[in-house]
């Protein structure tokens, strides 16, 4: 630009008054830098402060993928959707957290592992505009999210192993009628014999 111009100096020169005028580009790398991430302090009383996220596969009768998004709420254990469909994108998980959000309001926070669905840009955007922030457990360390680790292993003890779906529309009916189960008449040990739901409703001082 500066020969076109008919400026003739020192390339070097020219160099070091690009620099000290602040004129360089710095690169950026695309990769993503999150937050926070590992193993999350888990001291927390109240409903919404966080929820937890993770995929569960199974498969019809004639073979047909089934791709579930579970979400729970760590503290009442209550399973606040499954979602089913043959798969699930970064944005069908949005809508599903708006959808839970519209009745519950916003979590403080959200534990994911490092899937494609999670470290997606809709969800980096849907987390951003929210201000709810997103926890990463370190790769191959499922353990760190075990709420829902545990969560998804009675969802298929109880259901995905008991049922030999036709196709996705009974899968998705049955899914929710044992979800509505677990949330309402299943107690838990873990939480004084009590449902997820009544749990949930002692809490708030309701039960």
């Amino acid at each position: 630009m500066l020969k076109r111009e008919n400026i003739n100096i020192n390339h070097k020169r020219t160099y070091r008054l690009y620099k000290s005028a602040g004129l360089v580009i710095t690169k950026r790398s695309k990769k993503k830098k999150y937050e926070k991430r590992g193993m999350p302090e888990r001291n927390f009383t109240k409903a919404n402060s966080r929820w937890s996220m993770d995929f569960v596969s199974d498969r019809t009768r004639y073979g047909s993928n089934i791709r579930i998004l579970t979400l729970i709420d760590e503290v009442t254990r209550e399973c606040l959707a499954l979602e089913v469909d043959s798969s699930l994108s970064g944005r069908r998980v949005c809508a599903v957290l708006n959808n839970v959000a519209i009745f519950r309001g916003m979590p403080k926070e959200i534990l994911t592992d490092n899937g494609s669905e999670f470290t997606s840009n809709y969800m980096n955007a849907w987390s951003y505009d929210h201000k709810v922030a997103h926890i990463f457990t370190d790769p191959g360390k499922p353990t760190q999210n075990g709420y829902i680790e545990s969560f998804n292993g009675k969802l298929r003890d109880e259901c995905l192993n008991q049922h030999w779906f036709k196709n996705l529309t009974e899968a998705k009916k049955i899914i929710e009628d044992w979800r509505q189960s677990y949330n309402k008449i299943r107690p838990h040990s873990s939480l004084g014999h009590l449902t997820p739901e009544e749990y949930a409703l002692k809490i708030s001082g309701e039960y």
